[in-house]
């Protein structure tokens, strides 16, 4: 053969191959691509890596919530060879009904979930069946170890993990986390085959911690006894608040009915909020004080100034009485306090008139949310100055047709317990170990007012005063008592038989630690309904337990 004709046939080979390279690479860019591209991405697994939301604790570090590996369990239907079978296996496990499970088995669909944020134990023997066509999701459940403690306050999540209530609501953008991602790379064979590589896309990035700044036992005990009290009062609901004045730190925010807090969907949207922020109601005595510092801050008044107090009072088109029927008599701005006289509490606003009376109660912070750090804050109610009528001034300042909310309440005696400063109550000590900034505390009356406040205060916790009941040996306490009768709407017209009962005071009086408050909403009447007797109770043991737990001395 001739060198000629071994390079043309060579050539033809040469041609011959590219030809068929060429006629392949064709049929897989058209042809078989999108086959190709399906096996390609069948053996590419991309997964979700779930972030754990951030741990809450209380000041002391006991863990009130934290985030615990879990998944979603689902089914692919169409790859269930034996549902009777797979239903009878998964049911023990997953609490569910085989007919339930089997029907999602049997489903004409390409998936189902089976159950959502299933616990640790779960997961593990849902795996270890390796039962083909169930399938896990990788997730993060929220725990709360402490249960029923704190429940309300600290609040609940939803199956996608995002804040529904509470703590976990109010600041869920710090606690959530970014989530990673991960691709699985999987050899021949499809879905079923082995994973040869698994390649971090994005590392996941935990939420932030937040520490509280209630303490778990001080908060364990406020529960306690607000559970004592609207049980044996049989009450609607309760509410208990302990905050430091000179910080406006909250040490105990509690709320009754007790709500499980790993199981608190099935407990009534009523008893889930804080109470603390949530609950509006109209104060009753316990609004007296405000009206009293306002005239003393214009100087109206001294704590001696006396006034002459009739059996009952007309104002406009209302009658004004006290609790109890008395002769005419003289009594001075600290006896109207400590005996609680409404009639006094209306001659002292008189001196201060409609337009100044408001701006203080204003000034106070009612009509406004606190700035607390709890979701769902409620602002109350006031009325505008100008929407007045003749009466208003016989009711207003004595807590009757205004809307407050505890939180409100004890904000504004701890301006009395803190030489007249106000500083904003906070549920927060730090966030990732870092302390909150604070915007510093408000001026709100002089520190003259305050100790005149404080001192005709502590009045009432003496013998004849409306407190007395709540003292404490060894302690002086700055308090005020309120029976609060509840409009009824049907009647139109305040109730007989439905009351709110209060106890909101300070400790020790001269140079306040704490300030506590404790209201009790719509007790049985008929059983009790005065502040001191209802409310009393609770206020004291708290106040107690309270004051010996953080080694205040008595004085």
């Amino acid at each position: 053969m001739t060198q000629d004709r071994r390079l043309r046939i060579l050539g033809l080979v040469v041609l011959l191959v590219f030809g068929v390279a060429w006629l392949r690479a064709g049929m897989l860019t058209t042809v078989s691509a999108n086959g190709l591209r399906a096996k390609l991405d069948e053996g590419r697994v991309p997964q979700t890596i779930a972030a754990p939301r951030g741990t809450i604790t209380d000041r002391s570090g006991y863990v009130l919530a934290i985030s615990e590996q879990s998944a979603d369990i689902f089914a692919s239907p169409k790859e269930i060879k034996d549902p009777t079978k797979v239903a009878a296996q998964l049911a023990p496990i997953l609490g569910r009904s085989t007919t339930t499970l089997y029907d999602k088995l049997t489903a004409d669909s390409g998936f189902e979930y089976l159950a959502r944020l299933a616990s640790p134990a779960q997961v593990k023997k849902i795996r270890a069946l390796a039962i083909p066509g169930i399938g896990l999701t990788p997730k993060t459940r929220r725990q709360y170890p402490q249960d029923t403690v704190a429940s309300q306050l600290v609040g609940m999540t939803g199956v996608d993990g995002t804040g529904l209530s509470g703590i976990e609501l109010s600041l869920d953008k710090a606690l959530t986390g970014e989530d990673g991602k991960r691709l699985l790379i999987r050899g021949r064979g499809g879905a079923d085959a082995k994973v040869v590589y698994v390649k971090d896309e994005k590392t996941t990035q935990p939420g932030e911690s937040v520490k509280l700044s209630i303490d778990l036992r001080i908060q364990a005990e406020a529960e306690k006894q607000i559970a004592a009290a609207a049980t044996k009062f049989q009450a609607k609901s309760a509410t208990a608040i302990v905050m430091q004045p000179s910080t406006g730190k909250l040490l105990a925010v509690a709320s009754w009915p007790k709500v499980d807090a790993n199981d608190a969907s099935e407990a009534p949207a009523a008893a889930r909020a804080v109470a603390a922020t949530s609950f509006n109601y109209e104060p009753g005595s316990t609004f007296k004080p405000f009206t009293v510092a306002g005239a003393l801050e214009e100087h109206e008044i001294t704590p001696d100034t006396t006034f002459d107090i009739p059996n009952q009072y007309q104002v406009a088109d209302r009658v004004i009485k006290d609790a109890e029927d008395h002769g005419a008599e003289t009594l001075t701005t600290g006896q109207i306090l400590s005996q609680s006289s409404n009639i006094g509490t209306v001659k002292i606003a008189q001196r201060l008139g409609a337009k100044r009376f408001d701006e203080w109660i204003r000034k106070f912070g009612f009509g406004q949310t606190t700035g607390v750090e709890i979701a769902g804050e409620q602002r109350g109610r006031l009325l505008d100055v100008g929407d007045y009528s003749g009466s208003s001034i016989g009711n207003l300042p004595i807590g009757q047709g205004e809307l407050v909310t505890p939180m409100q309440l004890i904000s504004g005696y701890s301006t009395f317990a803190n030489n007249g400063v106000r500083e904003q109550p906070t549920i927060l000590d730090s966030v990732n170990g870092k302390d909150v900034e604070r915007a510093p505390g408000k001026r709100i009356v002089t520190a003259n007012t305050a100790k005149q406040m404080r001192d005709m205060l502590e009045k009432t916790s003496e013998v004849g005063g409306t407190a007395a009941s709540v003292a404490i040996s060894g302690y002086t306490l700055a308090s005020k008592t309120g029976t609060a009768q509840i409009f009824d709407t049907k009647l139109g017209e305040y109730s007989h038989t439905m009351y709110n009962s209060s106890v909101f005071g300070m400790a020790p009086a001269d140079h306040p630690k704490i300030v506590v408050a404790v209201l009790v909403n719509d007790p049985n009447s008929s059983i009790g309904y005065y502040g001191a007797s209802v409310a009393g109770p609770a206020f004291k043991q708290i106040t107690q337990s309270t004051l010996n737990y953080l080694g205040v001395r008595p004085n």
